[in-house]
Parts: C-alpha cells; sequence; structure tokens
C-alpha cells in the first residue's frame, strides 16, 4: 500500500460490506443496508458508520486511499428482474432470431421439459433488424453490406426510443469490417445511444454465442453507466486522488470507462473476488487448493481455486442468457438463511429455492414472517445467539421460530420441533453439498483434495457440516469471512482478457508461427493499455488459454497454459497439456488423434500492492472467552447438549477450542461440531480440523475450562 487506506465495497442484494484496510495490517468490517434505487446512498451510509465507529470522515479515508475498490450486483440484478436498457439487435439477414433459435434446444436441466416457457428475449422481435451482406467462412465477402438497411434500422430505433444497440453479423470475427461501418453508421445517426459491437467485444468463433454475449451487454451498458458516473461523481467529491476501481466476473480490477464499456464483465463481480480472498487466506500454509462457499440470506455462492488459480467458465448459460467472456464459475442455488420450508405433494420437507428474503424475514426475525427459515431452524438447534446477531442489533424470537417450525413442519409430519430443525438443516445442507459437487466433481476435480474456506455471516453455522458431508478434513473461517468478497476486493488485481478467434490445427510450422503471432499481437495490446493505467513492465504478468478439441468434435474445451515462444517443436507441449485435461474432464483421451485449436486468449494483469497482514496478539488459552454454555443438538435424536460458547473477541493467536462448541462473532457464528476442532492463526483465520490427535488433546482442555 502507498497510501494509509484502502477501501473495499461490495454492494450486495440486502447488505453493503466495507472492508478498510491500513497500512499498519488493521483491517476491520462494517456493514449498510443496500439502496439499488439510489447506489451511492449506501456508500454513503457505509462511510458515516465508519466515522461513527473510528472517527475517520469520509474525506479522511477517501483521500487518502490509494484504492477505492467497488464491486456491484446493478447488472446481475438489472438481468433478474429484466430492467435493462432497451435494446435493440442489427444482424446478418435470416438471422434475427438466432437468440431464440438458440442452439437449437433448452438449456441443461431442462431440455426435454415440455412445459418449461422459453427465455425472455432482452430484445424483442420488433428491435431486431436483419441487414444484407454476408461473410464466409473464410472470411471472404459474398454479399456486401448493406448500408441503406442500416440506415433504415437507425431510423426505426430512434422512432422507438432505443437506449442501446448491438451489431453481431456471420462470421465477423474474420472479416469485422462489415460491423464497424454498420457501427459507424450507427454512431453518426444515433449519437446518444451505447454502442456494442459484437467482434469487438467478444471475437471468438461461435456466433449465437457472440450475439447473445453482445445483446447482454447492450443490455446492461446504460444502467452500468449511470452507476459509474454516480460512484466517480460522489467519491470525486469527497476529495479521491485515484479513479474508483470495479471488480469485474472475470477476478479483476478495472477502471470505471471499461466496465461501461465492457459491461458483461460486471455481471457476477461480487462473488467473484471469493477466490482471491481464499489463497490470501490460505497462503501462510501453503494452501492452494480452496472451495470457498458463501451463504448469505437468499443464495448460496460456491466458488473453487485449484494450484492457486480460480476455476473459469466460458460460454455459459447465466439466467437463461449464454454468455462466452470468461468469468470466475460461481456456483448460485437458493439456499440461504432465509430459505423457507415446507412440504411437497408426496409429503417429504423441502428447503427453499423461495425465500422470505429480509422482509419480512425470518420467524424469529420478528418482522411479520410466519413461515420457517434456515434461520429459525438454526435458532432452535441453539446454534444462534438467541439474544441477537450482529452484537445484539438484530434480536430473535425462539418462541417465533418454534412455531413457525411447529405448525408448517413438524405437526403435518407428525414429528417434534426439534427433530424437524434438524431436518431443515440437513436437507439445506444437502442441497448446498450438491452445489459443491457441481463445482468440483463434475469438473474433473475430488473435493477431498481441497480445504473449505467460510465466507458470509450465515455459512459458519453449516461449515463444519458441509465438511463432513464432503469428506474434507481442514477448513478455513476468517474473522472477515461475513465480509470475504469486499476483503477479495482490496487484494486483487487489474486484469483484462483479449481473445481471438484461430482456427487452427496443431501440425507444422505455419501452425505453430500464426498461434505465436496471436498471443503475441493480444499480449502487446494488453502490456500498452497496462503501461497507460501506470503499470510498470515488471509489475505485469500473462496468463494463456485454448480452446481446444480433437478434429471432429462439436465442442471444446479450455485448456489453460504458461507463456512460451510457441515453435513446430513446442506444438506437443500443447497437445500434452489439451490431453491431460480432457482425461481430467472426461475420464479418457486420444493421444494419437489430431488436435485443433479453436479460440485463443491471453489475461494480462497489472499487480497491486497487497496491505499487511491481520497481526492479532497471542492468546491466554480459551478459558477466558468462554461466556456460557447453550443447548444444542448435532444429530436427528433431536437430543439437546450443554455446549460451550466462547466469545471470538477474547480469543487470541494460539487458542484452540475443542468441539462441539460455538464461537460467536460480531458478524458470524462457527458451529464447530463433535469431532473436530479449531485454532485462531495470529493472521485472523480460524483453523478448524477433523478427526485429529489435537481435537482429543484440546478436548481435555474444554473439559477442564467447563469445569
Amino acid at each position: 500500500m502507498q497510501n494509509q487506506y484502502r477501501l473495499g465495497i461490495d454492494a450486495g442484494g440486502t447488505f453493503t460490506d466495507f472492508i478498510l484496510a491500513d497500512r499498519k495490517g488493521g483491517v476491520r468490517i462494517f456493514k449498510a443496508l443496500s439502496t439499488p434505487g439510489n447506489p451511492t446512498e449506501a456508500i454513503r451510509n457505509g462511510l458515516a458508520t465508519i466515522q461513527e465507529e473510528t472517527g475517520l470522515a469520509p474525506e479522511t479515508i477517501v483521500s487518502n486511499a490509494d484504492l477505492c475498490i467497488n464491486g456491484t450486483t446493478v447488472g446481475l440484478n438489472a438481468l433478474i428482474t429484466h430492467t435493462g436498457a432497451k435494446t435493440g439487435l442489427i444482424a446478418t439477414l435470416g438471422h434475427e432470431d438466432s437468440i431464440e433459435i438458440r442452439l437449437g434446444h433448452k438449456e441443461d436441466g431442462y431440455r426435454y421439459d415440455p412445459d418449461y416457457p422459453p427465455a425472455t428475449m432482452l430484445v424483442p422481435r420488433y428491435l431486431r433488424r436483419g441487414i444484407a451482406g454476408r461473410v464466409l467462412s473464410d472470411g471472404s465477402v459474398h454479399t456486401p453490406l448493406d448500408e441503406d438497411a442500416v440506415r433504415d434500422a437507425c431510423r426505426h430505433f430512434l422512432r422507438e426510443g432505443v437506449e442501446s444497440v448491438a451489431i453481431s453479423f456471420v462470421w465477423s470475427v474474420l472479416h469485422p469490417e462489415h460491423e464497424r461501418r454498420a457501427a459507424e453508421i450507427v454512431r453518426e445517426m444515433m449519437p446518444a445511444v451505447h454502442l456494442t459491437v459484437g467482434s469487438d467485444l467478444y471475437p471468438q468463433v461461435r456466433e449465437y454465442t457472440r450475439t447473445s454475449t453482445a445483446i447482454v451487454n447492450a443490455y446492461l451498458a446504460p444502467i452500468l453507466q449511470r452507476y459509474v458516473r454516480a460512484v466517480d461523481g460522489y467519491f470525486q467529491s469527497l476529495g479521491a486522488r485515484h479513479p474508483v476501481r470495479y471488480f469485474q466476473s472475470n477476478g479483476g480490477l478495472a477502471l470505471g470507462r471499461t466496465v461501461t464499456e465492457q459491461s458483461v464483465y460486471a455481471i457476477n463481480s461480487g462473488p467473484a473476488s471469493a477466490p482471491q480472498a481464499a489463497l490470501w487466506l490460505g497462503e501462510p500454509w501453503g494452501m492452494r487448493d480452496i472451495i470457498t462457499v458463501d451463504m448469505g440470506g437468499t443464495s448460496f455462492d460456491i466458488t473453487l481455486t485449484r494450484d492457486g488459480r480460480a476455476n473459469v467458465s466460458k460460454n455459459i448459460d447465466f439466467l437463461r442468457y449464454r454468455i462466452g467472456i470468461p468469468m470466475i464459475q460461481v456456483e448460485t442455488l437458493g439456499a440461504g438463511g432465509g430459505s423457507i420450508g415446507w412440504i411437497d405433494s408426496m409429503g417429504l420437507m423441502q428447503m427453499g429455492p423461495q425465500s422470505a428474503g429480509s422482509e419480512p424475514g425470518p420467524a424469529c426475525y420478528g418482522k411479520g414472517g410466519t413461515m420457517p427459515t434456515t434461520t429459525d431452524a438454526n435458532l432452535v438447534l441453539g446454534y444462534l445467539n438467541p439474544q441477537g446477531l450482529v452484537g445484539g442489533r438484530l434480536p430473535l424470537d425462539v418462541e417465533k421460530a418454534r412455531e413457525a417450525i411447529r405448525l408448517h413442519l413438524a405437526e403435518p409430519l407428525g414429528i417434534s420441533v426439534e427433530k424437524a430443525a434438524y431436518g431443515m438443516f440437513t436437507i439445506v445442507n444437502n442441497n448446498m453439498v450438491n452445489g459443491i459437487r457441481r463445482v468440483s466433481v463434475e469438473r474433473g476435480y475430488d473435493p477431498r483434495d481441497f480445504v473449505l474456506n467460510c465466507a458470509g455471516g450465515a455459512t459458519g453455522a453449516h461449515i463444519t457440516a458441509l465438511a463432513r458431508e464432503m469428506g474434507i478434513r481442514k477448513v478455513l473461517v476468517s474473522k472477515l469471512a461475513s465480509g470475504l468478497c469486499a476483503f477479495g476486493q482490496i487484494i486483487s488485481d487489474v486484469k483484462y482478457n483479449y481473445m481471438a478467434p484461430a482456427p487452427i490445427r496443431l501440425e507444422g510450422a505455419e501452425a505453430a508461427a500464426r498461434l505465436d503471432a496471436l498471443f503475441a499481437g493480444l499480449e502487446a495490446r494488453g502490456r500498452e493499455d497496462l503501461a497507460g493505467d501506470g503499470f510498470a513492465e515488471d509489475r505485469v504478468s500473462i496468463g494463456r488459454s485454448l480452446d481446444m478439441r480433437y478434429v471432429g468434435q462439436v465442442h471444446e474445451c479450455t485448456v489453460n497454459v504458461a507463456p512460451f515462444e510457441i515453435t513446430e517443436a513446442s506444438l506437443n507441449r500443447l497437445k500434452d497439456a489439451f490431453h491431460a485435461r480432457h482425461e481430467e474432464l472426461y475420464t479418457y483421451s486420444e493421444p494419437n488423434s489430431a488436435v485443433e485449436v479453436v479460440n485463443v486468449e491471453s489475461a494480462i494483469t497489472g499487480a497491486v500492492d497487497k496491505p499487511g497482514r491481520m497481526e492479532l496478539p497471542t492468546g491466554q488459552g480459551a478459558r477466558g472467552a468462554l461466556i456460557g454454555t447453550r443447548a444444542m443438538i448435532f444429530d436427528a435424536s433431536g437430543i439437546p447438549h450443554d455446549t460451550p460458547v466462547y466469545d471470538g473477541d477474547l480469543l487470541g493467536a494460539g487458542d484452540r477450542i475443542a468441539g462441539p462448541a460455538v464461537i460467536q462473532e460480531v458478524t458470524t457464528t462457527i458451529i464447530i461440531e463433535p469431532g473436530w476442532s479449531g485454532e485462531l492463526d495470529a493472521s485472523g483465520v480460524y483453523v478448524l480440523t477433523m478427526g485429529t490427535a489435537t481435537a482429543a488433546a484440546t478436548a481435555a482442555e474444554r473439559e477442564a475450562e467447563m469445569a
């Protein structure tokens, strides 16, 4: 850090998290209610809270900060609620309906469901205009561009009040001149409109994916542009000396102008920072294979890092819209603290995906909610402090939680409230475990080879149960867990992705020279952009990936490789990497089959100085942090056990606790199940371990403390 402070802001659906780090290693977390209608209001309220608790004025923090970083759900929310800009599409004549035809089928999971409705089109049929002009698969022009038709489309869009336009022509990645000429006409006739050119945004082979990505970008661009202007303007009014950085779905930071032009990169920016935080937490122990789980009020997000690299997805259906650009793979499901328990037509208990949200919220919040939720179950099981959450500022009503579970679940099923609560806890855990398997097992990874990292305020109550179910024996829980994504932002680097189509068979010197020249060109652009961003050459790093397949295959897989000079001799390195990845994904490879590349990509990163680590004083033993006991339930019998409760603020580095136990931090609660033990590291991270000698040793210590 070059200046006194670094501020990370993660705007979620319910809360906006603030992480304030100083040069000495001090890190603090703050929260404010999100204000989707006025994004700067939540930031203003959060800074007011920081001033109230620290005495630091917003102007002092911002003017003395080397980085102010913002992760936002503005784009995500606009896509969910279909409140983006009125968008028009200019496409190749005859291809206006490619976004509805898709790939000839519905997305995975609903492919054979005749009752599953089609996705809502972001560009309605009357705002799609087909333009004569055709490029062939070899890049040659078959039919010249009909410029008059482009002008007619612009006049139509002007009459309809279109705010944003996407242009996507067939094979434009091999011959972009038609798209560029159409863009010139649109800028001439519609100077106020936001324009997305498909071959500039996503220069990759596959027409449907490119068109859909361009449309999503155009749909969100005006929304993100207004958001960036408001946030940038507010920070400038506070005396910011450096521009605000925005977190992207690719796991890196970018300036506001980049987020405005490439708004599709901001869709899932909040949880995308979790892998960076996980690697930072695991670094003292050399942990590089980490699964991070983040449980909030309505959703459960999962990310994975393997050998220090986050899982990145391309060409995925996100909220039913195909998006081609690289995104940190975030598996999201409806399993949060507000997930509602209900009984299906077969008489079986289910949890979610419907949620009580924050209004009216779980029954125990006492705000009018009457349905039983995960939070109500955790309260009945004794996991949560009955005096309230967030240091008692959010009171909880145990009787209302019990009544909701009794009325809607226990009595209809003929079981006790305690057994029903444990059933809710188990089912929501199973839902989350299934999501973890999709991120790990279904991508060729054994979750038992990973550490499980806890993020989000609600996750700590479930973390050891999830690890036990997955066979994971080590868990990390930071004192900053409830704001871990905001923390991940302040330790992240600037990152840009550059792509190019590369339909090349990996044979011969000519193929090697073409690939080497493509990568060199992409990386020269990246270095130039980062140099303009203030990064010296020694702060720049490069990662490469290729979309590859066996000749004759329909689909390709992405293979990550280190940068090296590509010669005819080194083509075998690319082939070997592809064979290994193919076997990892599909359990087999074909070393004797010909291999071809479809697309290439370079990720260019500018390293940002990291803040210092938290340093806790050495503890005096867990005994001093023991504040009492509480009856808790840890199995399906529903029988409660007297369980020690520890105040996290009173624990120091080296203090050990054996399960069963609960640690109460201000913004999260950590349940240590029987058979687990935990030790607080000086970096502010609890390391929980299952079934070790340490657990047996600390069990004796706990018995002595209880005595």
